[in-house]
């Protein structure tokens, strides 16, 4: 799954894959902006077929964050 998030990632926030690891910072490491974060979720959604409602968005600060996210809100 890491492999997975960290392409959507690196497509999205236009960084190298190389550059993240799971305790990335969305904000702080990868230097993403609110537009970026957006763009990403909507891919991340598409990718795994689930909705994360604007009031996750917050929590979801690292790569491990999404992540965990994901794993425990998979059907």
């Amino acid at each position: 799954m890491f492999e997975q998030i960290k392409k959507i990632v690196a497509e999205n926030l236009n960084v190298e894959e190389e550059n993240i690891t799971p305790e990335s910072s969305f904000k702080e490491d990868l230097k993403a902006d609110s537009l970026d974060l957006f763009e990403m979720v909507m891919a991340l959604e598409e990718e795994f077929d689930l909705e994360i409602p604007s009031e996750d968005l917050e929590q979801l600060e690292t790569v491990k964050d999404v992540m965990t996210y994901i794993e425990s809100h998979k059907e």
